[in-house]
């Protein structure tokens, strides 16, 4: 069974890598025998993210800075991981980000910005990855959505649409690429104890997010290991255009 998760040999590409789920999922994909690439706006982060998901292990952990914003810049991230690593196996879109208002409130510039980086700049990544998947006839693609893609949020209005897109997505692409057995899945997130809400949320607001689940927590970052490696792996080879939620059972408790 521990063979069917085995990435040795396998080259992962994740972006939004610096900090929280990203880096968690990096470490996981190392720790199972896959080289590395992460990537994010931080040449901080980046170093110390890198080194941690390196330590202990025989994986090369390379990482580049890269603005998902822009559109260039992602283009060269997929060509340095190829120059670099060799090729791309497992694609994570996780860089994502958020800003909170209300529907009527929502400045054009802000929606630009976080469709770009959200939603459009995933779709770029995969599309420059995916013609050498295509070559192995083989690929994982794990887009990083939320329980806001499936739910909704009050001042949520723009994020919750580009996560619900992403599932749109996943679906389209396992259509388009199961042929040459690449699979495209989602993992939809609930409320993670991260640096992102340690820094933002009240102490109110921390416990408001706590009951809402059935299990009466937030998750760990290491709790997206296991479903990360379930889908980049032969473990999940009959998996695709699917999405996993990983919420502590939020959704359940709501419905």
């Amino acid at each position: 069974m521990k063979n069917r998760f085995d990435l040795y040999g396998r080259v992962a590409l994740v972006t939004g890598g610096g900090r929280g789920l990203g880096k968690a999922m990096a470490r996981g994909f190392a720790e199972a025998g896959a080289n590395v690439m992460l990537a994010s706006r931080s040449e901080d982060e980046l170093r110390g993210a890198a080194a941690q998901v390196a330590e202990g292990l025989p994986a090369q952990v390379e990482w580049m800075v890269t603005d998902m914003n822009q559109r260039a810049q992602v283009d060269r991230l997929a060509r340095e991981t190829t120059e670099r690593l060799g090729r791309v196996d497992i694609l994570v879109n996780n860089a994502g980000s958020n800003v909170p208002q209300l529907i009527d409130a929502v400045r054009d510039e802000d929606w630009d910005r976080i469709v770009e980086l959200n939603l459009s700049s995933c779709m770029r990544l995969t599309r420059a990855v995916v013609p050498q998947m295509k070559d192995r006839r083989w690929g994982r693609i794990i887009h990083i959505s939320s329980v806001l893609g499936l739910g909704g949020k009050q001042g949520r209005g723009v994020y919750c649409a580009t996560k619900a897109a992403l599932i749109g997505m996943a679906r389209a692409g396992a259509i388009d690429l199961g042929p040459y057995n690449i699979t495209v899945n989602c993992i939809s997130p609930g409320p993670f104890l991260t640096d992102l809400p340690l820094k933002i949320l009240t102490d109110g607001q921390k416990q408001e997010f706590t009951e809402r689940t059935v299990l009466g927590r937030w998750g760990n970052p290491e709790e997206i290991i296991g479903p990360a490696l379930l889908l980049a792996s032969d473990a999940g080879s009959y998996i695709t255009g699917t999405t996993l939620v990983v919420d502590g059972g939020v959704l359940g408790k709501v419905l």
